[in-house]
Order: C-alpha cells, then structure tokens, then sequence
C-alpha cells in the first residue's frame, strides 16, 4: 500500500544505471526520496542547481560516486486521504533510524527505532519523549520551510 506511512508503503528498492559514474552491482542503504530526482537530474546534465525549485531534494550523484550525501533526515508529506490503500493526512521525518509519524486528522504521534523494529510494531512516542520532541520540531521546521499544505476544518 504505497499512500501508507509505514515501511511498507514508503520503502521501495530505487536502480540507477548510469554507466560513466555508478559502478555496477554497487548498493547504498541511504534514504532518499522522489523530490531528489529533480536536482540529481540537474547536475547529470550540467545544469546549475535550481534550490528555490526542488527545497527538499538534494542531488543524488554523490551516492552514485560512494560519497555521502549532505542531508539531516527525509521527508514525507501526504496531507490528505486515499481510504483504498488505508492513507490518512500526515507527515513523516526519518533521521537515522528514527521515524516520526504526524497523523493530521486525531493529532496522534508515532516513533519508531527502524533498526530494531523495521515492522513499526512498538511505538515509541511514550518511552522515547526527548527523540519525539526534537524530531517533531524538526518536522515542523520542514513543514514551514517548504509551505507544506496542511489540511484544516472548515
């Protein structure tokens, strides 16, 4: 169910061919997401950066190259339904191996430990209040920085 905000519907396999930088059978386990495509398209074809385009992407040619990339945590914004794949409004940060679930629609919260619980069984928020807090506020951050929509009652 891809409109998911769990593993199962944002984690997804990404194959590069590009045979001048990526050294085949190369692997990376670094998360990206589709809003890096437009800047790593951009500097594949010698194009100058465009940051007031692509806010929350970052080029990816440096993980093609086996170097790391420049980025604290990924983003996920889904502010609005899909009830046939179970979607509801929210908002993720991943940093690390932590993960934070905004749900819009009763306020609720969820943290995960990806590396220790990568079926998002045993939520976090409760135990893990220092982590929720700052990955909140950093998510809150995001939101503002790139005028993330976010649904309201009217």
């Amino acid at each position: 169910n891809k409109e998911q905000q769990y593993e199962g519907g944002i984690r997804v396999p990404l194959i590069v061919r590009y045979p001048k930088i990526v050294e085949a059978g190369s692997t990376s386990d670094v998360p990206v997401t589709s809003p890096d495509f437009y800047p790593t398209l951009l500097e594949m074809a010698g194009a100058k950066p465009m940051p007031e385009q692509h806010k929350d992407g970052v080029s990816l040619v440096p993980l093609f190259k086996g170097r790391k990339i420049d980025r604290d945590a990924v983003y996920f914004h889904y502010p609005h339904y899909c009830l046939q794949h179970k979607g509801y409004p929210s908002s993720v940060v991943r940093k690390g191996q932590y993960k934070l679930i905004q749900f819009f629609e009763d306020h609720r919260i969820e943290l995960y430990n990806l590396k220790d619980d990568i079926g998002e069984k045993n939520n976090l928020f409760e135990t893990k209040p220092e982590i929720a807090k700052q990955l909140y506020a950093q998510l809150a951050g995001w939101q503002k920085d790139v005028g993330a929509k976010l649904p309201s009652v009217k």
